[in-house]
């Protein structure tokens, strides 16, 4: 069946060593005019890093929302030596309308990716102060468990958004197989959609979008390839790939006017 789908895109490679908030908003720019109606990005300085400082990002951000309405998302996470306080330094930035939550620990290649239960409630409750909608980060099927847990207890805006994430060494493989199993812990009339680590190939995104995915991500923080043996030099260029394989599949694009109404955003 013909759906809408939200394409989000993550635009900074986690081995980036030098970030130039203007190339960075250019590229994103330019992205939200090939199709993306989301941007997904982490609070760095200008070596990569992950830090609480917001400086860099809010030079990032700032050219993008005077120049676009695309829908701005935050991260919480990513592999570092914060705290869950200093994670989540972006969700009192006014311009963060949704956040990645990260909801269990996991292993992702040689790194252990932690996220115990406490930081996880921490987070929950600092986004829900802030009227800030989760997208909940899934790389196992107990991660899913967990937030249907944690939504009998705190005021998570439902229907709840899970982002399927396949393809990280250590974690959900990028199979069809493991793309269903976990689709299949997702409750009925929940929001869903796909990240595929390493993608080199767009077989998982058009069995996802086939099955009703609501957004899909891409960007140079997941791969820079378009297929196998090609890889781009813009997030513009995996965006445009990416809105004519979903036109392909018959469905349409998401603007970001659909997304938010789709997710009960206020801008």
């Amino acid at each position: 069946m013909s759906h809408k789908v939200l394409i989000s895109v993550a635009p900074v490679n986690a081995g980036n060593k030098h970030i130039d908030p203007a190339t960075i908003a250019a590229d994103v720019l330019a992205s939200a005019k090939a199709g993306a109606g989301q941007v997904h990005l982490h609070v760095r300085d200008v070596h990569g890093n992950l830090t609480p400082d917001l400086t860099v990002f809010k030079e990032t951000i700032e050219p993008i929302v005077a120049a676009s309405d695309i829908v701005i998302q935050a991260s919480t996470g990513g592999v570092s030596n914060l705290t869950i306080q200093e994670r989540c330094a972006p969700l009192y930035y006014n311009r963060i309308e949704t956040c990645s939550l990260n909801v269990g620990s996991v292993n992702l290649g040689e790194a252990v990716y932690l996220n115990p239960i406490q930081d996880v409630r921490y987070c929950v409750q600092e986004a829900i102060k802030q009227q800030i909608l989760p997208e909940i980060e899934v790389f196992d099927i107990g991660h899913i468990d967990t937030v249907l847990e944690l939504a009998k207890t705190y005021p998570m805006q439902e229907p709840l958004l899970f982002n399927i994430v396949l393809g990280h060494k250590g974690a959900a493989p990028a199979t069809i197989q493991a793309l269903h199993a976990l689709h299949s812990f997702i409750p009925n009339g929940m929001l869903w959609g796909v990240t595929h680590f390493g993608r080199r190939s767009n077989f998982i995104f058009e069995e996802a979008i086939r099955i009703g995915a609501s957004t899909v991500r891409v960007g140079f923080e997941d791969s820079n390839y378009i297929n196998e043996n090609t890889q781009v030099e813009t997030n513009a260029e995996l965006v445009a790939h990416t809105a004519e394989l979903i036109r392909k599949l018959g469905c349409e694009v998401m603007t970001p006017t659909e997304a938010r109404e789709l997710l009960k955003l206020e801008k």
